[in-house]
């Protein structure tokens, strides 16, 4: 995710517990889940909290989800991906980065940020995987604490 003020820091999302944001991520999981479009299971996986950078430890939290999304039919991976590309800007998500990584498998990434949310997905196309799968991790902004509260790590 980038911000207007510095392309290299993580906006913030408000204030939360690590329970409620984790809840609010793996929602927005379930939405980027409807947007694929395309018949097939995601795998079973759980939000974790890891730490704002440069940002008391303490005090602040971002979200992680990472999660898998397997095509019923492996000719279906190349749809799905298409349909997110088309379905997330309809849905406040910008497209920030769109083409293939460096790997010798040259998989097609996708990372989108969606400001108004304070989230950001990063969708790899794992053509070559068996079974070929979508690879997908939702972050998200920096959530403070709310005062008198402590953050659960899980």
């Amino acid at each position: 995710m980038t911000d207007s003020k510095d392309s290299d820091e993580v906006p913030s999302a408000g204030t939360s517990t690590s329970l409620a944001a984790a809840e609010e991520t793996e929602k927005v999981s379930s939405e980027l889940y409807d947007l694929i479009g395309v018949k097939g299971k995601a795998s079973d996986s759980r939000s974790t909290v890891t730490e704002c950078p440069g940002r008391d430890r303490e005090k602040y939290f971002q979200i992680l989800h990472p999660w898998s999304f397997y095509p019923a039919s492996p000719n279906d991976l190349d749809k799905a991906m298409e349909q997110l590309k088309e379905n997330l800007p309809e849905h406040g998500w910008k497209i920030v980065e769109y083409g293939p990584d460096t790997s010798k498998n040259k998989n097609i990434n996708l990372t989108a940020d969606h400001d108004e949310k304070k989230f950001g997905v990063n969708i790899v196309q794992m053509a070559k995987n068996d079974p070929p799968k979508l690879s997908l991790s939702v972050v998200s902004g920096c959530y403070k604490i709310p005062d008198g509260e402590k953050i659960q790590r899980f």
